[in-house]
């Protein structure tokens, strides 16, 4: 067992084996493709496209809007069927017209500004399930010579999901060239590939890169959820435990995704911007799982077909990891830059649960990752007392939902937290 690990966490089954050991597909769209123009962080992005506009894919249809906001490129070429506020419809006439990339000059030769440029320019996003925040922010602290470490998270805890493991395993060499480059922007730092213990096979895939790599090294971490929520994977390696009165790049680290740091490198070094992605699919109400590499704007519809589609109607689909993704009752869906999974489940286990009182057995506080009473806190919010909620650490939930997996009453705990912050969080909005 490694030793590498946080308090509290639990272990839901994995079920990964059925995609874990098979190779990525490709698939290509053959539908129309729509592009949300908002991330889960920030301002909407701006159209540059009109209505019967050509473009190939590549080209940029809509272009930041202030700070927190990010690029977006058609990852088609087509014809602009419509523009709204919200989202942009491209027409696939099913050929691959790219636009031509940008050529840089060697990754070892560009500046810090030019990297960060490149990245913004690119419309690169965290990856890993909901963040969505843009890339080029989280590289620019107010101070880069504190950061300490840049951590590339490979830890994929959520059940089902493989999508980073594959992806570690089939281009090892491009994760750690996109590392190489984020460190350029940081002189003091250290990279570090955090791998949970399962997944030994990426472990030795990454140390036949970086043996000659003075500043990389890779890190075994317990297979645990959720191991690689930023503040649990810090913790497990720094032995540094942070809340949320503190930024992560005011603790001396940055934390990337493998997708991400796979989108740093083809955006830095292949010119490319940020047009696809890999998406695991599974779920025992799916006849083939496996993992895609799929163009973003792609109908999940579509991607569900390329995995055989399904073997009986499912009860519950989830974007994302079934701990902390989307629940939907519509599979006409986009795949966007934060989609990581779409998971297919024959039945819904949380239509079948039955509450009941708390039975003050303690487990939900021994799990949590913060150190909470999440039964308190779950009190507090159902009678909407947001003063005795906040006055009891609830900001210092990470939402990953351990108490509810936990709790032998079957309390919606997590679900009432999480309303509770956002009703919080919106107050000051």
């Amino acid at each position: 067992m490694a030793v590498l690990t946080f308090r509290g966490g639990v272990h839901p089954a994995r079920n990964k084996k059925l995609t874990a050991s098979k190779p990525a597909k490709d698939y290509y769209p053959k539908g129309d493709l729509s592009f949300p123009l908002f991330l889960h962080h920030g301002l909407h992005a701006k159209p540059v496209v009109k209505g019967g506009e050509w473009v190939s894919a590549g080209t940029l249809i809509a272009e930041a809007e202030g700070y927190v906001s990010a690029n977006v490129h058609s990852s088609v070429a087509g014809i602009v069927k419509y523009v709204d506020f919200d989202t942009i419809v491209i027409e696939n006439i099913g050929e691959n017209h790219e636009e031509p990339r940008a050529i840089n000059k060697p990754y070892e030769k560009l500046s810090k500004k030019e990297i960060i440029k490149i990245i913004r320019d690119a419309g690169i996003v965290g990856m890993g399930g909901e963040e969505g925040y843009p890339t080029h922010i989280k590289l620019s602290p107010e101070d880069p010579d504190k950061i300490s470490y840049v951590i590339v998270n490979g830890c994929e805890c959520e059940p089902y999901l493989t999508c980073n493991y594959r992806r570690l395993i089939e281009e090892p060499q491009k994760i750690v060239i996109g590392l190489k480059i984020v460190l350029k922007l940081f002189d003091h730092a250290m990279g570090v590939i955090a791998i949970e213990d399962d997944k030994k096979s990426a472990v030795i895939k990454i140390k036949n890169y970086i043996s000659k790599e003075p500043r990389i090294r890779t890190k075994m971490l317990y297979t645990k959820y959720p191991q690689g929520a930023e503040r649990q994977l810090i913790d497990s390696l720094l032995n540094m435990q942070l809340n949320s009165s503190k930024d992560i790049a005011d603790s001396g680290c940055i934390v990337i995704n493998v997708e991400t740091i796979y989108a740093i490198y083809m955006a830095v070094v292949e010119g490319r911007p940020l047009i696809s992605r890999m998406v695991t699919v599974a779920g025992d109400a799916i006849k083939e799982p496996g993992n895609f590499r799929v163009n973003i704007g792609t109908n999940a519809a579509e991607l569900i077909e390329a995995a055989g589609g399904f073997v009986c109607p499912p009860e519950k689909i989830i974007f994302g990891g079934p701990m902390t993704g989307e629940a939907v009752m519509d599979i006409n869906k986009p795949i966007t830059k934060a989609t990581n999974a779409i998971i297919c489940l024959k039945e819904d286990p949380v239509i079948r649960v039955h509450q009941t009182n708390c039975i003050r057995c303690g487990r939900c506080m021994e799990v949590c990752p913060s150190g909470l009473i999440p039964t308190r806190l779950a009190d507090f919010a159902a009678l909407g007392r947001t003063d005795l909620f906040t006055a009891n650490d609830g900001a210092e939930c990470i939402k990953c939902g351990s108490c509810s997996y936990i709790c032998p009453a079957k309390r919606s705990l997590a679900e009432l937290i999480v309303s509770m912050k956002q009703m919080i969080s919106n107050e000051y909005l």
